[in-house]
């Protein structure tokens, strides 16, 4: 198998030493079983320039740790394929957090928003003797939800959470959100339901849906804000 030449360009800031960003090139030559962009990025860090910053660690799709921005797109590097990135790759950090250093953003304002949703079953009920029992049917309500990785994929490809980081809540956060009320284990829906009814928090979704666009899991943030307005509205009439 031949080797091929591929050209990266990356946003670099180190705010201790530049005065603003810039974009370096790399003219990288592929091995052929460099197959995912993680790849290239440590080839790149290995070889090429131990500068370059970007996080990274299960290298599999389920830390969500090496989300960046792919030629305008956010994605895993672990998960993108080379093949499927035509011409230059573009690679900046996900946008709407504040950059650390190159593709390494400040995540605390998108955990803030996650930890405000109470991400846990809230429940007083004397404990059982073994566990909580759900029925296949109730079990199945969490699927698309449950395999969120807290990548912040979705939120960062949000225009309200770029503008409202603060106030709105995100996808992420509101898909867990969702998760949390549907389950039957969960004993708090009502206090779950009157937090998030805030013009902000969870109304400033517009459903444009660049959360299930970008999400590496196929996730879709959209349909639980969806289902947390209709419980909102059933528990109103």
């Amino acid at each position: 198998m031949s080797k091929r030449q591929v050209k990266v360009s990356i946003y670099r800031y180190n705010p201790e030493v530049d005065a603003k960003p810039y974009y370096k090139d790399y003219d990288i030559e592929l091995d052929p079983l460099d197959t995912k962009l993680l790849n290239v990025l440590m080839k790149i860090k290995d070889l090429y320039d131990d500068s370059v910053s970007f996080r990274r660690s299960c290298r599999e799709g389920v830390c969500g740790s090496d989300a960046i921005n792919i030629n305008g797109r956010n994605g895993l590097a672990c998960l993108t394929d080379i093949s499927s990135i035509k011409g230059t790759i573009i690679l900046r950090p996900i946008p709407g957090l504040p950059v650390i250093r190159d593709l390494v953003v400040d995540m605390t304002q998108f955990f803030n928003q996650y930890h405000s949703i109470k991400p846990y079953v809230i429940d007083d009920l004397p404990l059982p003797e073994r566990e909580r029992i759900q029925s296949p049917e109730d079990r199945a309500e969490l699927n698309g939800v449950i395999e969120c990785i807290l990548c912040a994929c979705c939120s960062t490809a949000c225009p309200s959470f770029w503008w409202n980081p603060d106030k709105f809540l995100g996808p992420a956060a509101l898909l867990h959100a969702y998760r949390f009320i549907a389950d039957t284990r969960d004993q708090a829906t009502n206090e779950r339901l009157d937090e998030l009814n805030d013009p902000y928090r969870l109304f400033r979704c517009h459903t444009i849906m660049n959360c299930a666009d970008v999400c590496p899991k196929h996730l879709n943030p959209t349909r639980a804000i969806g289902k947390i307005r209709e419980i909102m509205v059933k528990r109103a009439v």
